[in-house]
């Protein structure tokens, strides 16, 4: 038996003759391609080697590598059928190396993420700050947990979602925030329902550094003032309709309460300087809620604007484009909200214009005039906050403004549909924002300069321009190719899975949900608010302080007049006025 196996398995041999015959056969039908290849084979290193030359690598170490890289390339060529792809493989990925290398030798910057420090020396401070909460909507709930409280009931819905998905990681970081030494001592709002809520959230010992079970929880002010008047509250959050913004952050001030503010931060013109002088004359540290100012690309893309690597900027292009019922501030009307729930005298306040009881206006305020501001001072304020951080262009020169109510006929009075065009005449630059709540279509922020365009959001990418002066020889010669981007910056943030709604995808996409600090996601809202605590504890002024505000409020102010009036206005920078 054996014996008949080894007669069988000796005869396999004689066939692989003819296999080379055929194999030389095909091989040499083409000699003067083999020597092409050949050719161009030897002469690759010898361009590699002048592509590292281009690159500041000390010589001795250069000789190593060019000759290590040689040698390997030419030794994969020879390996047969396997070696040419593995070569032609290494050879784009060595040449891809060096473009890369040289363009960003060029540009002058890393692919790190940007370097956050803080603009004091900050400590680890044991100070315990006691926070009181004037507004428990859904911003309020959002900033309170961003401080490090949550619901009972939000903290459930996030342990379901990440039973079903186990991408969804909202629980885990919100628990992996740091704990920011704060207790949540003061709820106020007019509606039963949600002081009520915001107790509970007081009380929830399901949080960062949480476990002790020692919370005593919050006490509920039926009025805000009350609040301001106790000495169990050393800091406020304000995050009630627009029109009670300046008045209550006056008040908090002059009652020696440090202020974290939503935007925007007043309704009208003239409220705008009075929280200015108030703020400023009280020593006390005011934030404004532009949580975009913590995003690791927003800091990246100053980087790139300061180093001019986008040439001459002469056009900014900001966008907002929603597509939902909550994206068009249509929000749901709680059912237990009455007459006898909702304290509606102390809710409409300073409102200009008196009207009866509305549940519609008291869950939707956003879209009156009333209460809002609109488009400009809720939505495009993040983006010229954005174009502001990036570019400090500060209160423009003029502004024309348009729009209307084009799709949603439900009685609101601010526009759905919305554009503005600021002019920079000593910036030779033109900010443009355009609206629709009415489609989703993305449009990010997009920075043009003569040599490149940056796209900001959540992640960033810079484009050279194919006709640049700067980068004109490295596109000539193939180092960069304008249909690739030049420059790339990605936050990480794959991992998490935490939007569950159109509006939430919006403020993602916007980088105005979660960034990247050591490696790990964090909520920006967070790191906003831990920077004004910061700034409480250890003196300094937070990145969105009050003087940032005043820039903003004018500017959203301005386009609101240009609207409402129909025409173009202007700032006048000496007697401070819009004209």
């Amino acid at each position: 038996m054996s014996k008949k196996k080894k007669k069988k398995s000796s005869v396999k041999p004689a066939k692989k003759p003819v296999k080379k015959k055929k194999l030389k056969v095909k091989e040499s039908k083409k000699p003067v391609e083999k020597e092409k290849e050949t050719s161009r084979i030897n002469k690759e290193p010898a361009k590699i080697e002048k592509a590292i030359d281009k690159i500041s690598i000390k010589p001795e170490e250069k000789e190593k590598v060019s000759l290590g890289r040689r040698d390997m390339l030419k030794g994969l060529a020879t390996i047969p059928v396997f070696g040419p792809f593995l070569y032609a493989f290494l050879r784009k990925k060595l040449s891809d190396d060096f473009k890369k290398k040289e363009i960003l030798a060029e540009l002058g910057i890393s692919k790190k993420a940007p370097e956050v420090l803080p603009k004091t020396v900050l400590k680890k401070s044991k100070e315990l700050v006691r926070l009181g909460i004037i507004g428990f909507g859904g911003r309020g709930e959002d900033l309170v947990r961003s401080a490090g409280f949550a619901h009972p009931d939000w903290i459930e819905g996030k342990k379901k979602q990440a039973r079903e998905n186990r991408l969804n990681k909202g629980l885990e970081t919100f628990l992996n925030q740091e704990d920011l030494n704060v207790v949540l001592s003061g709820v106020c709002d007019v509606f039963d329902v949600r002081a009520e809520r915001g107790i509970a959230t007081s009380l929830n010992d399901i949080r960062p550094g949480g476990g002790s079970g020692l919370l005593k929880g919050a006490k509920r002010y039926i009025n805000y003032q009350d609040m301001l008047q106790s000495n169990d509250i050393d800091a406020v959050i304000i995050a009630t309709p627009d029109h009670w913004h300046a008045q209550m952050t006056i008040d908090a001030v002059n009652a020696g309460k440090n202020v974290y503010c939503e935007k925007c931060m007043t309704r009208t013109v003239d409220e705008t300087f009075k929280i200015t002088e108030a703020v400023k004359n009280s020593g006390k540290v005011f934030q404004l809620g532009h949580q975009g100012r913590q995003q690791e690309s927003y800091i990246k893309a100053k980087q790139i604007a300061e180093k001019n690597i986008l040439g001459k900027i002469t056009l900014v292009e900001t966008t907002t484009n929603r597509n939902s019922p909550n994206g068009a501030w249509v929000y749901d009307i709680h059912e237990e909200g009455s007459p006898e729930t909702i304290d509606w005298e102390q809710f409409e306040g300073p409102a200009p214009h008196k009207v009866p009881f509305s549940l519609e206006r008291f869950f939707r305020w956003r879209c009156w005039f009333d209460y809002g501001t609109g488009l400009s001072g809720d939505l495009l304020s993040h983006e010229y906050d954005a174009a502001n951080q990036i570019l400090e262009l500060g209160i423009p020169k003029s502004v024309v403004a348009s729009g209307g109510i084009y799709f949603f006929q439900d009685g609101r009075d601010v526009p759905d549909v919305f554009q503005a065009v600021y002019e920079y005449p000593d910036r030779d630059l033109t900010l443009i924002y355009s609206a629709t709540l009415a489609n989703g279509r993305h449009r990010g922020k997009i920075f043009m300069g003569h040599d490149a365009s940056m796209e900001v959001g959540s992640q960033l990418t810079v484009m050279a321009d194919w006709e640049s002066t700067r980068y004109k020889e490295k596109i000539i010669n193939k180092i960069i190719n304008t249909s690739l981007p030049l420059f790339t910056y990605q936050s990480g943030l794959k991992g998490i899975d935490t939007v569950t709604s159109a509006t939430e995808r919006y403020f993602a996409t916007r980088g105005l949900m979660y960034t990247m600090r050591g490696g790990r996601p964090v909520n920006t809202t967070h790191l906003h608010i831990k920077e004004w605590l910061d700034c409480i504890r250890n003196g300094g002024q937070p990145s969105c302080n009050i003087d940032q505000g005043f820039e903003e409020a004018i500017t959203c102010h301005m386009a609101t007049i240009s609207y409402l009036e129909g025409r173009k206005v202007e700032w006048d920078p000496v007697s401070k006025k819009i004209v």
